[in-house]
């Protein structure tokens, strides 16, 4: 037996909830069907017994008690109305409302529904954790209201709740209690007004409904062929429509018709995290099949009934008119759900994920969105359609999300990179650019990607982090070494920080930048804007790629000449990467000192060896001593950050550059280095920063510009 369990609301009350629960249930059961009514009305526990005027023993808190004891424990606790149906109120006390839960609600349906033919809850007046959870095992919700102006505005009230939590209008139906009152709305207007079907009117009849209630007697059973009766026994006859009802699933299965394409082109799986890839069982790939199923169904037919492909980039780009058109879609996408699955998911939090994650397919960067908004997240990588991972506490993870096809992995590139006026097609097939967070991305594209369009999104946290949580929280500096720093950028030393990819270089750079006094005048270059200064006088500069006909081309190098002609006290570099080294080289030798950069180098050591080879690129032939010359009298200090096997970042080496050539290279001196002791028990990489005993050239300088610096700082102290 599988029952239809029918959840009666209002959240306006004197409309005859209560009254009408009761009628619906006694003409059910004198239709011979077996048929138990559930009080729920907690605020109003004892409404429904007088109704049916009989005295509480047992009630729903009895049953909770022992579920997973007898298979007769509901029966047990139920008490018998003369019209053959089961009654079974809430509570007998108040003091008893904390013992019913959303979750063990949940496992009582379940066990009742193999009992009984129809299940009539009465849900009481408000959308509580209980009324919701009541409403994850319906099948049919009946709204009840009266033809009066601030009834019909709360019936719409609680659709545009139901709405939102994206239960379908499909499976609910409007009961006009009083329907022919003198004085009322007319039904018609009514209907016009709302969105749900007008499902029954009940004519108003005082004498006979009072004689009822004071009878404590359902009106069918006392006065069984007065109009008020007959419209109970209509609806007890109407609801063995099967089509009223929608079915309350844990998994939502896509309905095929005849001659309906089975045809599956992509895998999807449930959203969540997983260590690595594991062989799935049968029941559940079946499961993630339909899954697939009815996401891409909803995703077409969404797109077509919001007419999304002719949707302008201006509105998506409005956060505004964005908001609002994902509430629009979230309605939409929850009715296509009924409609196209003929069942809605049980599970509330399940309800909310699959329909954000089809509004997000259509409107925003689709399965991206949910890692984007996780701020323990700092890198997402998409291999294809089928393989997104992140970088989750400096760990790379495998993901169970997949995009719906390849063209919605090259969607989801389209919307990143149009607002910055970028493109990316088989001439330019490889493209840098930014969210609106900050965010770098990198996509590349066929035919230069094999398997289809790859993302990759570097992303920034959104906290502005100073020099106390790399002293504190992440512990990737000592104090001494802080202090050194500071000296140095109030000194106007030119420093470069070194590291490899993922190492944490730009946060270095950000966090060392607040070092810089306020009343200076700092400008920064960078191919895709990532530096988050917190300085008042910053001016900020991007590069900008060809346009479609190969002009307009504006590389680092170009600003960077342009940068000098600026008056800037200091210029910042996001990230040296070609000929522009030069260029910042003869800057530095030229009066711009205190300028900051950053560079793809393993140890300070091979950073050297990469300006070189970057001067080189410039195309000017310099001979690598002229260059080593430069690079010895222009930079002062080389800051390395590595990141461990932990996922943790440390700054490794703090080294200075002489000024002296030594056996044809420049001569680096390392101030303070992290001594790596091991790997404790838990994975966690041990070790200390120790200053080396040098003291580097720049301490005079900075002594002499009235910098308070210590000398100690660089005293090497004994080790345990």
């Amino acid at each position: 037996m599988i029952s239809k369990v029918i959840t009666i609301f209002s959240n306006k009350g004197g409309v005859g909830k209560t009254f009408i629960g009761v009628n619906i249930a006694s003409a059910l059961a004198l239709k011979g069907k077996k048929v138990l009514i559930v009080d729920l009305n907690l605020q109003a526990s004892q409404d429904m017994a007088r109704m049916l005027n009989l005295s509480i023993t047992h009630c729903l808190v009895d049953v909770l008690a022992d579920m997973e004891g007898s298979a007769d424990m509901i029966k047990k606790n139920i008490i018998e109305h003369s019209s053959g149906l089961h009654f079974l109120p809430g509570i007998k006390s108040p003091r008893q409302i904390g013992h019913i839960t959303a979750d063990n609600l949940r496992l009582f349906f379940k066990k009742a529904s193999s009992q009984y033919e129809y299940i009539i809850v009465d849900g009481g007046s408000a959308f509580t954790e209980i009324f919701i959870s009541i409403l994850d095992s319906t099948n049919l919700i009946l709204l009840v209201g009266t033809p009066d102006i601030l009834a019909v505005y709360q019936v719409k009230t609680s659709l545009d709740i139901l709405q939102s939590l994206h239960f379908p209008l499909k499976m609910v139906r409007l009961i006009l209690n009083r329907a022919e009152s003198r004085g009322g709305v007319a039904w018609q207007e009514v209907k016009s007004a709302l969105a749900c079907e007008v499902f029954s009117l009940i004519p108003s009849d005082g004498k006979t409904v009072g004689s009822a209630l004071n009878k404590g007697v359902p009106c069918v059973i006392d006065s069984p062929k007065t109009k008020v009766s007959e419209s109970f026994f209509d609806i007890a006859n109407r609801l063995n429509d099967e089509s009223l009802y929608v079915q309350a699933s844990d998994v939502i299965k896509v309905r095929v018709s005849d001659g309906a394409s089975k045809k599956t082109d992509a895998f999807w799986e449930k959203l969540g995290i997983t260590p690595g890839t594991a062989d799935a069982g049968m029941d559940f790939k079946k499961e993630e099949d339909e899954v697939i199923k009815v996401k891409r169904a909803v995703h077409n037919l969404l797109v077509e009934r919001m007419n999304l492909q002719k949707m302008s980039q201006e509105v998506l780009n409005d956060p505004s008119q964005t908001a609002n058109l994902r509430k629009a879609a979230e309605k939409v996408v929850t009715e296509l759900l009924a409609e196209t699955s003929g069942a809605f998911l049980s599970s509330h939090e399940e309800r909310v994920r699959l329909v954000r994650e089809i509004v997000n397919e259509a409107l925003g960067l689709g399965p991206l969105e949910d890692f984007l908004a996780d701020d323990s997240i700092t890198d997402i990588m998409v291999n294809n359609k089928d393989e997104i991972f992140v970088e989750r506490n400096g760990k790379i993870i495998f993901t169970n999300k997949r995009f719906i096809s390849n063209e919605q992995v090259r969607a989801t590139v389209d919307r990143i990179i149009a607002p910055l006026g970028r493109r990316v097609d088989e001439s330019t097939p490889m493209v840098d650019a930014r969210l609106p967070d900050g965010s770098r991305v990198n996509a590349i594209i066929p035919p230069l990607s094999l398997n289809g369009p790859m993302i990759t999104i570097r992303k920034f946290s959104q906290d502005r982090y100073n020099i106390e949580d790399l002293l504190t929280r992440f512990k990737s500096i000592s104090q001494p070494m802080a202090d050194f720093l500071n000296a140095c950028v109030i000194g106007r030393k030119n420093i470069i920080v070194s590291g490899g990819t993922g190492a944490g270089k730009t946060t270095l750079l950000n966090i060392i930048s607040q070092f810089i006094p306020d009343n200076e005048r700092i400008i920064t270059i960078e191919d895709a804007a990532e530096l988050r200064l917190t300085k008042t006088h910053w001016a900020r500069l991007e590069s900008r790629p060809a346009n479609i006909e190969g002009r307009g081309k504006v590389t680092i190098r170009d600003l960077f000449i342009n940068t000098l002609r600026m008056r800037p006290d200091r210029i910042i570099i996001g990230e040296c990467r070609g000929p522009e080294v030069l260029d910042m080289l003869q800057a530095m030798n030229t009066g711009h000192d205190g300028s900051l950069t950053t560079l793809h180098a393993n140890t300070t050591k091979d950073t050297l060896s990469r300006m070189s080879s970057m001067v080189l690129l410039s195309g000017i032939e310099l001979p690598l001593r002229a260059i080593y010359e430069m690079a010895a009298s222009a930079i002062n200090i080389i800051v390395q950050i590595n990141r461990f096997s932990d996922g943790s970042r440390k700054i490794t080496a703090i080294s200075e550059l002489t000024g002296q050539i030594v056996d044809g290279s420049p001569e680096i001196k390392d101030i303070f280095t992290f001594i790596h002791k091991g790997v404790n028990a838990e994975g966690q990489i041990m070790g200390e920063y120790a200053a080396t005993g040098y003291i580097p050239k720049c301490f005079d300088d900075l002594c002499t510009r009235g910098i308070p610096l210590s000398k100690t700082v660089f005293e090497v102290h004994s080790r345990a």
